[in-house]
């Protein structure tokens, strides 16, 4: 099933995520090589794909997982977690419906 990762950063997160990054893009490119990512991406923080230094509010993944345990177990690993960029982190059943 699907499920839809939802995280919302702790403010001033950009130079935490910025050292985080390699290791939390690996972890989705292990999934995307699964064939399980339907979408992931963060949340400029302003009106912008690219926001500079006002950097980003949060993420948003829509990936398989067997179960919504193992969808939280695999959201809680993050490294953006471990690092402290995200303040908040939920976990939801995902139905997708287009396309």
């Amino acid at each position: 099933m699907l499920y839809a990762i939802i995280a919302s950063d702790v403010e001033n997160s950009l130079e935490k995520r910025l050292a985080a990054r390699p290791a939390h893009i690996a972890r989705l490119r292990e999934l995307q090589a699964e064939g399980r990512v339907v979408l992931a991406g963060p949340h400029p923080a302003i009106d912008s794909n690219d926001p500079g230094a006002a950097g980003f509010s949060g993420s948003l993944i829509v990936a398989e997982f067997e179960s919504l345990t193992a969808a939280q177990a695999w959201a809680e690993a993050d490294p953006y977690v471990a690092a402290g960029v995200y303040g908040q982190v939920q976990v939801k059943p995902f139905k997708q419906v287009l396309p």
